[in-house]
């Protein structure tokens, strides 16, 4: 494969993706052919192999192959991308909702655990996609540390902040009378002072 970025004789088509790790309408070089793939030494696989190189040479040349040798080469490359976003999607479920700690002694107890998780991530970005139509999500910052992107937790923060203010959890029902509690913090001074004179 490395022969066949060099090689001059190499036919390459040039195709644009609508996403691309982020990039809108990038364009790629795509050259592709059938191989046999050595699965074992008593089985041997008929597969597409398609190889990509970036024209502005930003990104580095990758190789794919798929065992479904009669599908076209851009397909291939469809279904690889649309694979790298789930794969983005159960990193972000192992980090922020603890996918890989869970602590059930049962295999069925997993079973049912992990699906939930992933249907509470589901959620929680369903109601954040809500939220951020009304008004957009911030990223929540600090004074040593400002992020530039929304990340989940913060749009699991806005979730939250959103339940809270929804069902008057954030809103204590206690009036206190501040004149009076400032009037006490006052009288009290006014005694530590005449104490220690």
């Amino acid at each position: 494969m490395e022969k066949l970025l060099t090689d001059k004789r190499t036919k390459w088509l040039s195709a644009i993706f609508s996403e691309w790790y982020g990039e809108k309408q990038k364009e790629m070089l795509i050259t592709s052919g059938v191989a046999i793939w050595y699965k074992s030494k008593a089985e041997m696989v008929k597969v597409r192999w398609v190889l990509l190189k970036d024209p502005e040479e930003k990104k580095k040349p990758m190789l794919l192959a798929c065992s479904d040798w009669e599908l076209p080469a851009e397909k291939i490359v469809t279904f690889f991308l649309r694979r790298w976003q789930a794969e983005v999607t159960f990193a972000e479920v192992r980090r922020h909702l603890g996918v890989e700690t869970q602590r059930q002694w049962s295999d069925l107890a997993i079973e049912r655990t992990t699906p939930s998780l992933m249907a509470l991530f589901s959620i929680v970005c369903l109601f954040a996609n809500t939220i951020h139509k009304r008004r957009p999500i911030r990223p929540n910052t600090t004074a040593w540390y400002k992020k530039q992107k929304i990340t989940f937790s913060d749009v699991l923060s806005a979730v939250r902040l959103e339940i809270w203010a929804k069902s008057k959890l954030s809103i204590s029902l206690f009036k206190a009378d501040i004149g009076s509690f400032s009037a006490k913090i006052r009288y009290l001074q006014f005694l530590l002072t005449q104490a220690v004179s």
